[in-house]
């Protein structure tokens, strides 16, 4: 992925409250590698309320194309995989909005081992209309992604740090990561990112014992 010196890139931050999604992952692993032979990782956790909210603010999900902006219909995850010391590829979760937490897990999985192994397609790593990336598995606190043209925008996850948070006037020790987004301004401004930040947040803040994944 190279920026585009033409390509004004803006980009901006927010705290998430993950412990209900670190709980429920933790209760769930374990039978899910039983049951799938999959281990079950917190990106699918993340990539299920991106794609809630990208339902919501369509223009996330588009493309800057000959001078203009090419809504996509389908909504298809590239995930930056790193394949080296210093290199990564992005290849394409197709038609995210219609699979589970589960179907993304499994999908996710099989994309990483074989971006790894060298063996993906062409057809992988093309027609992604919105990127992600999970930075805070390499012990990321905050980053500025770059954004994968002609996409509108890239969002990463960063580390889940338990700290002290305020809630109701009392202080609880919370899981709290940084979502981190970065945009193309000639496609989206700060106000639409900001509500459609919010609505991920929201959605990652949703997740409770009872939460299917299939």
């Amino acid at each position: 992925m190279q920026r585009n010196s033409e390509n004004p890139h803006a980009w901006m931050m927010i705290e998430v409250d993950v412990s209900n999604l670190v709980a429920l992952r933790q209760e769930l692993k374990n039978d899910f590698m039983r049951r799938e032979g999959v281990p079950l990782s917190l990106s699918p956790f993340v990539l299920k309320p991106i794609v809630n909210a990208l339902k919501e603010f369509t223009m996330l999900n588009s493309t800057w194309h000959s001078g203009s902006i090419l809504l996509k219909k389908d909504i298809n995850l590239s995930i930056v995989v790193a394949i080296a010391d210093d290199t990564v590829v992005t290849p394409v979760i197709y038609h995210a909005d219609r699979k589970s937490i589960a179907g993304i897990a499994i999908e996710l999985y099989e994309l990483v081992n074989r971006a790894r192994s060298g063996s993906l397609l062409p057809s992988d790593l093309i027609e992604g209309s919105f990127t992600f990336s999970n930075t805070g598995s390499v012990g990321s606190l905050l980053s500025c992604p770059i954004i994968h043209n002609p996409q509108a925008a890239i969002l990463t996850i960063e580390s889940i740090v338990r700290k002290p948070v305020v809630i109701q006037e009392m202080i609880a020790i919370r899981s709290i990561a940084n979502l981190c987004l970065s945009y193309d301004h000639r496609i989206v401004d700060g106000l639409i990112c900001s509500r459609f930040m919010q609505r991920v947040k929201y959605y990652l803040e949703q997740y409770h014992q009872e939460t299917i994944i299939y």
